[in-house]
C-alpha cells in the first residue's frame, strides 16, 4: 500500500513538472515573438487594411496544425469586421482556387515553409495576382520566396521533449495572428460597438446592444401611483403587476419616489397603521432610475451597485414610462 502511494506521488510530480515545463516553454515562445514585430509586420498590417478597404478579402490557408491555427486567425479577423475565410491548402489544389481573385490577400501559415502541398499551389496563387503574406519560422524557405511579406514566427524549441510535436511554434503563430488582427482593427478605428454588430447572438452582443427599452415593462404592466394615494392602494397596483415595486409620481406625472415590497416589510414592523399612510410619507425619495435608451447591462450594474431588484425607467420629462426588473435581466443572461 505504501509502495503504491509512493508510485502515485512520483507519477503526480512528473505530470505537474511536465505541464509546468510545457507552459513555460510556450510562454517563452510567445515572448520571443515581440522581437518579430518589425517593418514586415507593419507592412502586413498595411497590406491587409488596403485589401479589405477595397472590397478584397483575407484568405487564410495552411495544412496540419498550422491549418488549425489558421482557422482561428481567420475567425478573429472576421470577428473584427475584416472579411476573412479559411481555405485548406489541399482543397485549393482541387478546385477551391477558383474562389480567390487578384483583389484578395492570402495569408499562408507554415512553420517550415517547405510542405509539398504548399509548393504545388504557391506558383498558381502568385499567377492570380493576389498579394501573399507568409507566417513561417524559416525566412529563406520556399514559401518566403513566393511571398510579398514575411512575418517571422520562429521559436527556439518545441515544448515536446523530442522537439518534434508542433506546440510552441503553433502557440507563437497564433499569438502573432492575434497581434496582426488587432493591429489592423486598431488602424481601422474598431470600436466595441462594431464588435457587437458581429456578435449579436452571444453574451457580448447582449451587453453591447440590448437596450433597457427592449426589456422594460410598459403600460398596464408598469406600476405607477400618485403620491397622495395610500399604501393600501399602492399594494393593489404592485400585486396586479407582480413586480413588487411601484413608481410614485406627483400630479404632473413626474417621478418623486419609489416604494417596494422590502420597504413595506421594514416599515410595517415600525408602523401598525402603515397601510393608511400616504405614499408621500413612506416612499423613498429621489430614487435611482434609468433611461430607455441606456444599455440593459447598465441597468444590471446599477442593480448590483445599489442592491435593488428593479428600476423605474423615465422619459426626458422625468415621467416613468416603464420598469425593468432583475428577472428580465436574468432571463437574457445579464445577471
Amino acid at each position: 500500500m505504501v509502495e503504491t502511494r509512493k508510485r502515485f506521488e512520483k507519477m503526480k510530480n512528473k505530470i505537474l513538472e511536465c505541464a509546468k515545463k510545457t507552459l513555460k516553454i510556450e510562454s517563452d515562445a510567445v515572448k520571443q515573438q515581440i522581437k518579430h514585430i518589425d517593418e514586415n509586420f507593419v507592412k502586413a498590417v498595411e497590406l491587409i487594411n488596403s485589401t479589405t478597404s477595397q472590397a478584397g478579402r483575407i484568405i487564410v490557408t495552411g495544412i496540419g496544425k498550422s491549418g488549425l491555427i489558421g482557422r482561428k486567425i481567420s475567425a478573429t479577423f472576421a470577428s473584427l469586421g475584416i472579411p476573412s475565410v479559411f481555405v485548406h491548402s489541399v482543397e485549393l489544389a482541387h478546385g477551391d482556387m477558383g474562389l480567390i481573385t487578384y483583389n484578395d490577400l492570402i495569408i499562408v501559415l507554415s512553420f517550415s515553409g517547405e510542405s509539398e502541398e504548399l509548393k504545388k499551389i504557391l506558383p498558381h496563387l502568385k499567377n492570380i495576382g493576389s498579394k501573399i503574406i507568409a507566417m513561417t519560422g524559416r525566412k529563406n524557405s520556399f514559401l518566403a520566396k513566393f511571398s510579398d511579406c514575411v512575418i517571422n514566427v520562429s521559436v527556439k524549441k518545441e515544448a515536446c521533449p523530442y522537439n518534434l510535436v508542433p506546440t510552441a511554434s503553433t502557440t507563437a503563430m497564433l499569438s502573432i495572428g492575434d497581434a496582426l488582427a488587432l493591429s489592423v482593427g486598431e488602424k481601422r478605428g474598431f470600436r466595441k460597438e462594431d464588435f457587437a454588430k458581429y456578435h449579436p447572438g452571444g453574451m457580448l452582443g447582449k451587453k453591447l446592444l440590448l437596450k433597457v427599452q427592449e426589456l422594460m415593462h410598459t403600460g398596464k404592466n408598469n406600476p405607477v401611483i400618485n403620491q397622495k394615494k395610500t399604501v393600501k392602494e399602492a399594494l393593489k397596483v404592485m400585486t396586479k403587476t407582480k413586480i413588487g415595486a411601484t413608481s410614485v409620481v406627483d400630479d404632473s406625472g413626474k417621478l418623486v419616489g419609489y416604494f417596494t415590497d422590502g420597504d413595506l416589510r421594514r416599515k410595517l414592523q415600525e408602523d401598525p397603521k402603515l397601510l393608511e399612510r400616504k405614499m408621500s410619507d413612506v416612499m423613498t425619495k429621489n430614487p435611482k432610475f434609468i433611461y430607455p435608451e441606456h444599455l440593459a447591462s447598465e441597468a444590471s450594474e446599477m442593480m448590483k451597485k445599489y442592491n435593488c431588484d428593479n428600476l423605474p425607467v423615465l422619459d426626458k420629462k422625468h415621467k416613468p414610462i416603464g420598469i425593468i426588473d432583475e428577472r428580465d435581466l436574468i432571463a437574457v443572461g445579464l445577471i
